[in-house]
């Protein structure tokens, strides 16, 4: 069963264009990944420090990988999340059609 989540992150005040440039780093390699189903980044129209990330992952172990990838430690860990003032996260089960 496929495993999806949001990502919110709030960059601090001066750092979101240093958040934008990591998540943009993050965005091929991540869709590259073989366990990956969708990975589309955005950034709030109202307020440019905060950016959602809605992912998709085959299944819960490919979501694991991902976090352990080194794209996501060089450029999550390491340049985007001390960056942040926030970061919430949600995970889900996608539904599907009948």
């Amino acid at each position: 069963m496929a495993y999806a989540l949001t990502a919110k992150w709030t960059a601090k005040d001066g750092q979101e264009e240093a958040v934008y440039e990591a998540i943009r780093k993050l965005i091929e390699p991540s869709r590259a990944e073989p366990g990956c189903r969708l990975y589309q980044a955005n950034r709030s129209l109202d307020d440019p420090r905060v950016f959602l990330l809605y992912e998709i992952y085959a299944d819960e172990a490919a979501y694991a990988a991902h976090g352990e990838s080194e794209h996501f430690k060089e450029y999550g860990h390491g340049l985007a999340l001390p960056l942040l003032e926030g970061r919430e996260r949600q995970f889900f089960e996608p539904i599907e059609a009948a």
